[in-house]
């Protein structure tokens, strides 16, 4: 990537990566102000080298973070057809007054399904949690 010319949104995403690290007070304003002009002067990737030296890897060459796919929820479908036979047959035992049979065949059913919807709505969970609070 070194050849490849960067475009203005590139230049706008290391604009804001100079300016986090001015804000947490790895450059000086004099040195802010040098990188931006050098950043502003910039054509290709390679140009960027100088201008980051020393500094954390800018986020545009990060790779983007990974989002939690469907694959969970067809899990939790898959999960919900294994248990139903054994929630219907819960069921029935407890219609016919087998309360004990009932809850031997029902119960760890609904637990199954409970704790695999869970499992399957972890990441959105730990996405609100980490940015809310």
């Amino acid at each position: 990537m070194v050849n490849i010319r960067l475009t203005d949104e590139e230049r706008h995403i290391c604009t804001d990566d100079l300016a986090e690290q001015f804000a947490v007070g790895r450059l000086d304003e004099d040195e802010l102000h040098r990188r931006v002009d050098l950043l502003n002067d910039a054509v290709t990737h390679g140009d960027l080298i100088p201008i980051f030296a020393g500094l954390p890897t800018p986020s545009l060459y990060k790779p983007a973070p990974r989002t939690p796919g469907k694959w969970r929820w067809a899990a939790f479908i898959g999960a919900v057809w294994m248990a139903l036979p054994f929630a219907l047959a819960g069921l029935l035992f407890l219609v016919f007054g087998r309360e004990i049979v009932a809850a031997i065949f029902g119960l760890p059913a609904l637990a199954w399904v409970f704790f695999a919807y869970r499992w399957a709505s972890r990441p959105r969970r730990d996405d609100r949690r980490g940015s809310g609070s």
